[in-house]
């Protein structure tokens, strides 16, 4: 009785180790132009309020949805990438100089290489990475940036994912950019936000996604300059 036992025990893990082997390193590819505008706009929504409450466990989750919904990734791969997406932010959301903020950096080229393998599209996983951040900065130093910057970051790593012209791709920067105004000014003053301006932002949100969805499925022949297709990350 106690080999059938053991033997029994013995398979199940090996069909465990064996599920989660696949799950990890199976080839998987994922068209990464065919997205759900409104599923991603509701999920960035989300995560943003996650991310500003602190809430990393609800971050995470909400990152391990997206990436299962959006890039079709199966269930222990989507965690694990989640979890380097998560480190990233709060990595950046904790810093305080330039030195702080490239601690995101090893995160956020895990995190892109992960995609990448799934990847239909080639993309510089470093430079996509370097993008990533880049707003990031821009972003939290919008008090002394120019009103333009902000919108063109954001527009230029989609232009590096999709390897589409930065000019197809700027009304996603824009809008996005005005989505993030409304929590930025609400925090500026002191104002607690409410959940018309977390509506509000989802509908930019929204809208930004649909433009981005249009402008690289009408762009699947164009490459801006100098986006390197490196795979080898």
């Amino acid at each position: 009785m106690k080999r059938i036992v053991f033997r029994s025990i013995a398979i199940v893990l090996i069909l465990l180790v064996s599920a989660l082997l696949y799950d990890l390193y199976y080839p998987r590819t994922a068209k990464m132009r065919e997205f759900d505008p409104n599923e991603v706009a509701r999920l960035e929504t989300a995560m943003w309020r996650s991310y500003y409450d602190k809430k990393q466990v609800q971050l995470f989750n909400q990152l391990s949805e997206l990436l299962r919904t959006q890039y079709h990734m199966p269930l222990v791969r989507s965690n694990q990438v989640a979890y380097y997406a998560a480190n990233a932010a709060f990595a950046f959301k904790d810093g305080k100089t330039p030195a702080d903020y490239e601690k995101a950096i090893p995160e956020l080229v895990k995190f892109y290489s992960a995609i990448r393998k799934i990847s239909d599209i080639p993309f510089d996983v470093d430079r996509v990475a370097r993008l990533e951040l880049q707003w990031w900065i821009v972003h939290r130093e919008r008090w002394k940036r120019q009103p333009d910057e902000l919108p063109r970051a954001l527009a230029e790593l989609q232009s590096a994912i999709y390897g589409v012209p930065v000019e197809r791709v700027l009304e996603h920067g824009r809008l996005r950019a005005e989505a993030m105004k409304i929590r930025d000014e609400k925090a500026d003053s002191g104002t607690k936000m409410s959940e018309q301006d977390w509506s509000n932002i989802n509908e930019l949100l929204r809208q930004s996604w649909h433009s981005l969805a249009v402008a690289v499925k009408t762009s699947t022949n164009l490459t801006p300059p100098n986006n390197q297709s490196n795979g080898s990350h």
